[in-house]
């Protein structure tokens, strides 16, 4: 498991933010109630048309964006939230450090047996 310092996990919110929203966006067409209608209603006579092609992507760019979070060693843990860990170590034990959308900065870190609501400040 790869380990990141603060400074790398800073490092790489540029990237990560609009890689982030792309996630979400695309997680939102795979929950679109009215897209999923018009494919059910679709489905019988020609697979969907439009409605079941937008489904399809969305479904492979959800999975091709979590992979690749995956393999950098990225924890996703809410999408909605843009909720994310980086596995690191502090003070010699294994812990993540925690951060979302919403945070300017990576500032709060957690143990692995305590998740978000057991996040502590960094400074």
């Amino acid at each position: 498991m790869r380990h990141y310092t603060r400074e790398e996990a800073n490092a790489s919110l540029p990237t990560l933010r609009p890689l982030l929203q792309r996630l979400r966006d695309a997680r939102d067409l795979l929950t679109d109630a009215e897209a999923h209608t018009v494919l059910s209603d679709a489905a019988p006579q020609n697979g969907g048309g439009e409605a079941g092609t937008q489904v399809g992507e969305s479904f492979l760019e959800v999975r091709r964006l979590l992979t690749s979070l995956s393999k950098a060693g990225i924890l996703v843990r809410d999408i909605e939230r843009g909720l994310i860990d980086f596995p690191t170590v502090i003070d010699g034990r294994e812990a993540f450090y925690c951060w979302q959308l919403s945070d300017d900065a990576v500032d709060f870190w957690h143990g692995p047996e305590t998740g978000f609501d057991g996040r502590k400040p960094l400074d």
